[in-house]
């Protein structure tokens, strides 16, 4: 019987692609006056490619497209406090994220989330999506002093939440920070599906979220 269901935010819960694309079109046309020089889509591009799907903080992100493009009359400094400030105003969930949260909480599961990343940032993003009050644990990597896919955070959440390994699941996107991390403490590992990643060795695959209840509803 499953007591606790862990899941990662990013390209999990959080459709990120979605919401970095609508974040950088807004931004664009909000800060026209300084990088109205360059192409939109071009702008926009680059923005995206340099990002790495989140792997690469906003502050080199900005200081290499304030090179590249020639961008004057604003520092980077002021560019990275727009993405941190306005980003949470365009985050995108998955679809059915409300619903299955729902559905988990009626059956009196365990919710925690485990996710790498700066951690106001991560929880104004969370907050953002209208589901923190959902969780019994949110655990955001800068503020724990560790991070996926260390053994100890997942414990951590874990011992929060008071549910053995053997009856917990996690839910992430990365084959490596989440899944392979989750099964190798003796979690079930669940993926999310991702076109970027190609399947891993999982105890099974979540393309709409609703299928979480499938795998893991009692």
């Amino acid at each position: 019987m499953i007591k606790a269901v862990l899941f990662d935010l990013d390209g999990t819960l959080l459709d990120r692609d979605a919401s970095l694309a609508d974040f950088i079109d807004v931004q664009y046309d909000r800060l026209i006056k300084w990088v109205g020089h360059i192409p939109k889509e071009q702008y926009v591009f680059r923005f995206i490619e340099l990002d790495q799907r989140g792997y690469v903080w906003k502050d080199k992100v900005y200081e290499q497209l304030a090179v590249e493009f020639q961008i004057q009359g604003i520092s980077k400094e002021a560019l990275l406090q727009d993405y941190v400030t306005e980003f949470k105003n365009h985050c995108v969930p998955f679809p059915n994220l409300l619903e299955m949260l729902g559905e988990l909480k009626k059956q009196s599961i365990l919710m925690g989330i485990i996710t790498n990343g700066r951690g106001q940032f991560q929880l104004d993003n969370i907050k953002a999506l209208g589901i923190e009050s959902y969780f019994d644990a949110i655990l955001i990597s800068e503020w724990e002093g560790m991070k996926k896919p260390e053994a100890r955070i997942f414990h951590r959440a874990l011992n929060l939440l008071g549910a053995a390994p053997f009856e917990s699941v996690f839910i992430g996107d990365h084959p490596e920070n989440d899944v392979q991390a989750a099964r190798t403490i003796g979690m079930k590992g669940f993926w999310k599906k991702d076109w970027q990643w190609n399947e891993p060795q999982a105890d099974g695959v979540v393309d709409d979220l609703m299928e979480v209840l499938k795998w893991v509803g009692n």
